[in-house]
């Protein structure tokens, strides 16, 4: 199955150089070298196997583009290929090869924290209409967050993971929601807010609980009605109705000790505990989403907040995206919400310009401004267990190549 709903083409809207739409077209078309983006995906298909213990991913999707053409959209592998893990022999038990199913073109992924994104960009959205202040105290939305020290920190140290948080918290373990959030209102610091840098999944979710103090209206609406609905990205939501299981790729066989929670195989429903138990709407995680979708969110990003007659974000507002708050702490550039020039995933295409993040899964976005190119990798590297990731070495070895294809 390959993806035919690619949106309004550039003849239908009135082609507009400065804010282009997708539309498929050849690597010559998009100024990027035919040979490596094949080598980019013959790279990507050696991480399949073989391996002498286990493929570094079952399979994946790969897509990169340059101004308004994607000159590569390919699947790989399989979406679906164990039906658990076996860890005394540290094997992956096969599903029957009837009930494998191959990556598509337009499979969906869980794309674990680069979720991120989303909360972020709803942050921003609520920053330019007055709601929000960058510098203002998340307590002074939700007062309760306050406690333990936390009186200070502020959004823009939450955007840019230098509150303070330690990077999680079995969350999943408290008996409620609410008793989660609790856990999380009396948790303290590590280090003085503003003082380092920690990548925490808590900031985030501290500021889905910010979003929806002020707005009223709980996450997944505002993703709906901020994005995803202004953009066509029909694919793109938290908790996928069943109906689409099929066309989802599998994560982890869930079982402790290697998993918080004992779920089994999990597809169709969010990976990360605490997004679950959150109901699988969190800021940090639990969005699902495909490779043309995230295409569509990565041209609206290069065309300074718009796509097709749309507008999600002021211009100067996706600067701030792709400007660096953390001078202070070198090696951990961050714009509001966005990771800079982190070469451990991002490879060649890192620079100081160069924003993107990654998700826990196997997921992740690079893109470009200075070359106007972008790259989605995903992969569900967690199948069929977490024990097997090979790390960003996929990830890494995808950029090399696309900053070798741009011409």
């Amino acid at each position: 199955m390959t993806r035919n709903d690619t949106g309004p083409t550039e003849a239908a809207l009135g082609a507009d150089p400065a804010h282009p739409v997708l539309r498929p077209g050849s690597p010559e078309r998009a100024g990027l070298l035919a040979h490596e983006l094949e080598a980019l995906v013959a790279d990507a298909s050696a991480f399949l196997g073989p391996s002498p213990v286990h493929p570094a991913h079952p399979g994946a999707v790969l897509l990169a583009g340059r101004g308004g053409t994607v000159a590569l959209h390919r699947a790989i592998g399989r979406a679906v290929r164990y039906r658990a893990y076996d860890e005394r022999t540290g094997a992956g038990v096969e599903f029957p090869p009837d009930r494998q199913i191959d990556t598509a073109e337009d499979t969906l992924y869980d794309l674990a924290s680069v979720s991120k994104l989303f909360t972020s960009l709803l942050a921003v959205q609520q920053i330019e209409r007055g709601a929000l202040e960058l510098e203002g105290a998340v307590a002074s939305y939700v007062p309760e967050f306050g406690a333990a020290g936390k009186q200070d920190v502020t959004v823009r140290q939450c955007l840019t993971h230098t509150s303070g948080f330690r990077a999680t918290l079995p969350l999943y373990l408290e008996p409620t929601p609410g008793a989660m959030l609790r856990r999380l209102w009396e948790e303290e610091p590590v280090h003085p807010p503003g003082t380092g840098y920690l990548y925490s999944d808590l900031n985030m979710i501290a500021l889905q609980q910010v979003l929806e103090r002020v707005t009223g209206r709980h996450l997944d609406d505002l993703l709906a009605a901020g994005i995803t609905a202004p953009l066509g990205m029909r694919r793109t939501r938290y908790n996928p109705p069943a109906s689409w299981k099929p066309g989802i790729a599998a994560t982890e066989d869930a079982r402790p000790p290697w998993s918080g929670l004992d779920r089994g195989l999990v597809w169709g429903e969010v990976h990360d505990e605490n997004a679950y138990r959150l109901g699988g709407v969190a800021g940090h995680a639990g969005v699902f989403s495909g490779a043309w979708d995230l295409a569509v969110l990565a041209r609206t990003l290069l065309n300074g907040g718009t796509y097709a007659g749309a507008r999600i974000l002021r211009a100067e507002s996706v600067k701030l995206l792709f400007t660096d708050f953390n001078a202070a702490f070198p090696g951990h550039a961050h714009g509001l919400g966005f990771e800079l020039d982190q070469r451990w995933y991002m490879g060649g295409m890192a620079a100081p310009g160069t924003a993107g993040h990654t998700g826990f899964t196997g997921t992740s976005v690079v893109i470009d401004p200075v070359t106007d190119s972008f790259l989605v990798v995903l992969s569900n590297s967690v199948h069929p267990v977490r024990d097997w990731r090979s790390g960003s070495a996929p990830r890494a070895a995808a950029g090399d190549r696309m900053a070798r294809a741009v011409r």
